[in-house]
């Protein structure tokens, strides 16, 4: 390796990055570099902890794809969940490239942002049938569908002159599962005896748990006797994202001939888009419109709750608030609570959950230990490293932990991988491979990090504008206003003192006599000099009556101090 160092003369045409999705949960954006050509493979978010207010996404730092811009040749989204297609429509503003996936994909993400009309207008789709080959740029892709809660996800096996790169996507070992959740298991098999897997990048989300995710993705055993025995109306809360569980509701609704309402008007839409080109199959004639709910007899009547993430505990809450008119929860309802609770929504999900129990209505909760996520567990990577046995291997998708734990899997099933063809990486770091197929031993970083998404604004929330939404959200906001005459050099008005998410005011009444008394000690000593500027005067009289009210209360409020002055009115 001396020669590496010394005069850079060897080259390395295959390079792996990753710019999200490593040590976190979402945000998944991986790049592959084959010779002349680059691959985006998804281009995901992840949404804010509790502890960053304000934000609506965060998404992957795309200031590398700019520095390889003129090697892109595709974007290639293997499903359509928003940890792998949710900064889509912010990546085509600065890469023109294809976006490959399958049709569902496309009518998801047209669906999902269909009010941004320029990103639908300008973005290139081109329409992947899982299990398919397709030439992308001047490499080959042998595609293979998997079995996953959306429908016509997939993998690939990316053909190099060292041996395929195989990316397994979001997968599990369904063998019974048919149609568009179909695991295309022959041809995973063909393409591992065709070719030698060079590098083999499989996902790590549930690398922790033991044994094969099926059949305990299925919820048709467990709600079956509810459906057919149904004495009022039933409630059924479901992830938008589970195709495969709703596909199982409308296949249990049809069988029993039971009519459905879709609570969410949203999602309704996106259902009839996904009806319409047979990525979901249900009789239309049983789907009934919201405002006819109270139509038909109670026991005939299955209400869909769908939605994403704390959006569908929002829902599920109002419905039983009776804000979505004109559906309301009786005592001789169900409700099939049938979404647990992902990282960063127990909160949510808790408070959902304790709404529901309120409305002393029938319940049953589907846990984690009733529903596996339709993720790859330990037996089914073992399956996949058994089948490819590469020469190196990557884990990605998922937290550390979950990361090592993957990597653990593949080694201890003795076949071909050890601690030194095995990698567990973090976002930023680039896995180099020469001519000859051996890894480079300097690991390369390039920039990565997390952007903001606030509204329409992109990257352009500072640390500091955070700071003051936690103080806000933890500490509440205190909003001071008050009248003088600098040319008389006095207080004209009492101070207006305004209180949110701090004190109620019956509380407060000591409090604000000793606020009020530092805001004239102070305008009084500024009144004393020959000049003062009001932004100086407010920042300091805001700094005072922080500290007071720390000392006072050991909370910390955000203070926001406002001086109007008569004489010079801000318009004049």
């Amino acid at each position: 390796m001396e020669n590496e160092a010394v005069n850079n003369k060897i080259s390395y045409p295959i390079k792996v990055t990753s710019l999200g999705g490593l040590d976190e949960s979402g945000k998944n954006c991986l790049v592959i570099e084959v010779d002349n050509d680059a691959y985006i493979i998804e281009c995901g978010l992840k949404y804010p902890m509790k502890n960053i207010p304000g934000i609506d996404a965060i998404i992957p730092d795309f200031d590398y794809l700019r520095t390889i811009e003129n090697k892109i040749r595709g974007i290639i989204i293997t499903h359509g969940h928003d940890d792998q297609y949710g900064a889509i429509p912010y990546l085509v503003n600065i890469i023109d490239a294809p976006i490959y996936c399958s049709k569902t994909t496309e009518c998801i993400i047209k669906n999902t942002y269909r009010n941004k009309v320029k990103f639908i207008d300008s973005a290139k789709f081109v329409q992947v049938i899982p299990s398919s080959t397709v030439t992308i740029g001047s490499h080959v892709f042998d595609f293979f569908q998997t079995t996953h809660s959306v429908a016509e996800s997939f993998g690939f096996a990316l053909k190099t002159s060292l041996g395929n790169i195989v990316y397994t996507g979001d997968f599990m070992t369904d063998y019974s599962a048919s149609g568009n959740f179909f695991f295309n298991l022959p041809k995973v098999s063909r393409i591992s005896e065709m070719e030698k897997t060079f590098l083999l990048i499989t996902e790590s989300e549930a690398a922790n748990k033991q044994g094969i995710a099926s059949p305990n993705h299925r919820i048709t055993q467990v709600i079956k006797h509810v459906i057919e025995n149904q004495s009022g109306k039933i409630f059924i809360s479901l992830y938008s994202q589970n195709m495969f569980n709703i596909q199982e509701v409308f296949n249990l609704a049809m069988k029993y001939n039971k009519r459905i309402v879709i609570a969410n008007s949203e999602q309704l839409s996106l259902f009839k888009s996904l009806f319409q080109i047979k990525s979901l199959s249900f009789n239309e004639k049983l789907l009934l419109p919201l405002q006819e709910a109270n139509t038909v007899k109670s026991d005939s009547l299955i209400v869909l709750v769908t939605s994403t993430g704390e959006k569908l505990f929002s829902l599920c809450k109002d419905i039983c608030y009776g804000s979505i008119s004109p559906l309301k929860v009786l005592p001789e309802d169900m409700w099939i609570n049938a979404s647990p609770s992902v990282p960063g929504t127990e909160v949510s999900y808790t408070d959902a959950s304790d709404t529901i129990f309120r409305t002393d209505c029938n319940v049953l909760v589907l846990s984690r230990k009733e529903i596996s996520s339709m993720h790859a567990q330990s037996e089914d990577i073992k399956m996949m490293v058994s089948l490819f046995r590469p020469k190196y291997y990557l884990p990605i998708k998922g937290e550390y932990r979950l990361l090592l734990e993957n990597a653990k899997i593949a080694i201890d099933l003795g076949i071909s991988l050890n601690h030194f063809n095995t990698f567990v990486f973090d976002n930023g770091m680039t896995l180099s491979f020469d001519n000859n197929g051996n890894p480079s031993r300097k690991i390369e970083t390039v920039k990565c990090g997390d952007v903001m998404v606030d509204g329409s604004s992109i990257g352009g929330v500072k640390e500091q504008a955070i700071s003051e939404r936690q103080l806000m959200a933890d500490g509440g906001v205190i909003l001071i206003g008050i009248g003088i005459s600098s040319s008389e050099r006095k207080i004209i008005t009492n101070p207006d003192i305004q209180m949110r998410g701090f004190l109620y005011l019956k509380d407060s009444e000591p409090l604000i006599r000793k606020i009020i008394t530092v805001i004239q000690e102070q305008l009084q000593s500024f009144f004393e000099l020959n000049k003062f500027n009001n932004i100086e005067v407010e920042k300091k009289i805001s700094d005072k009556i922080e500290k007071l009210i720390y000392k006072e209360t050991l909370k910390e409020p955000v203070v926001m101090f406002k001086i109007v002055d008569v004489d010079n009115p801000p318009n004049s």
